[in-house]
């Protein structure tokens, strides 16, 4: 077992909603129910900027590395300024703003609320003005994530829904699909090649889909357990609320309630390693642009109400290869 990694000082002072690295850089976003958004230096463990909400920020992405984007429970979308501290409004769902991505194959902003809607913005517009709107999707339910791969989104919805779109073409999903799961999803991540996307439930699992509707490729997606344990011949089960995959390899770290962080190889279908436990849920994770670097938000997450917990902490640790890389399938027989 190696170390929990390096902490980062000037950490949040309430739950961490998420942690981002940049595209470009060791930069890394954090939000935060403080109402926070921080910028730090993850390699010089510096906090570079700080920026104040009116309310909690529950996501938070880069835009490049002089600017970024919040997603806060005052409804409001707001685009940071890193140079300057400043911050303006770009728009304004209806309810909080749960989730954001940038995709830089549209150069659109996509932001999903609890109001269920999916927003696009063009954030080249003028600075403050509402005009940036490219257009408003109506979603089955309030969303609870959404992930980005090229010209393909995915949103995963309260009521198990998952609506899949090319932002190309928005007027429509290219699927509607309902969870393999049955319990609430918790976040979905697409995969790095642009095959499909992996989704995780309150309910300690993971389900591998396939955009590919083919029975070949229906046929590979499959669902497995994780972050549970047996404790007085029970079952304990965690909600799993984060997942990450390396840009390089495209396995794939989960992070859970029970305070661990797995490594998975989905092709494979084994688990690669498993972090030294951290001091509390892992409520977000974030590999660095070339998957050296793991950020890991240790945040308790409220899932047993309100109690006394270990402070929220940010750790950054160097990913060793043999974590991360898939191992080689092994024959019973190798060929002659």
């Amino acid at each position: 077992m190696t170390s929990v990694g390096r902490e980062l000082s000037n950490p949040p002072l309430d739950g961490i909603s998420n942690l981002r690295f940049s595209n470009h850089s060791d930069l890394l976003l954090v939000s935060s129910w403080d109402k926070s958004v921080r910028l730090y230096d993850a390699t010089a463990n510096i906090l570079r900027s700080q920026f104040l909400h009116s309310a909690p920020v529950l996501d938070c992405c880069f835009h490049d590395d002089s600017s970024g984007f919040s997603a806060s429970s005052d409804n409001t979308v707001r685009r940071l300024l890193f140079s300057s501290n400043k911050e303006d409004i770009l728009g304004t769902h209806d309810a909080p703003v749960r989730c954001l991505d940038y995709s830089y194959a549209a150069g659109q902003l996509v932001t999903g609320s609890w109001d269920k809607t999916i927003k696009c913005w063009d954030p080249r517009g003028a600075s403050g003005q509402h005009h940036t709107l490219v257009g408003t999707y109506p979603q089955p339910e309030r969303v609870y994530s959404l992930s980005l791969v090229g010209h393909r989104l995915v949103v995963a919805t309260a009521g198990r829904h998952v609506n899949v779109y090319d932002l190309r073409n928005m007027s429509q999903p290219e699927q509607r699909r309902e969870s393999s799961l049955k319990y609430q999803t918790r976040c979905v991540r697409c995969y790095p090649n642009g095959t499909g996307y992996a989704l995780s439930s309150v309910e300690g699992r993971v389900a591998m889909e396939f955009f590919d509707l083919s029975e070949p490729s229906q046929a590979k997606k499959y669902a497995f357990k994780c972050h549970r344990k047996s404790e007085a011949g029970r079952d304990i089960v965690y909600p799993v609320n984060a997942m990450a995959f390396h840009p390089i390899y495209g396995t794939f770290a989960t992070g859970g309630c029970d305070g661990y962080v797995n490594v998975w190889d989905g092709s494979n279908k084994k688990r690669l390693y498993q972090y030294s436990k951290y001091p509390s849920s892992i409520a977000a994770l974030s590999f660095s642009r070339d998957g050296r670097l793991l950020a890991v938000a240790s945040s308790y997450t409220f899932e047993d109400g309100p109690k006394p917990h270990e402070q929220d902490a940010i750790y950054v640790r160097s990913v060793n290869e043999i974590e991360v890389k898939p191992k080689p399938k092994v024959y019973a027989n190798p060929p002659a």
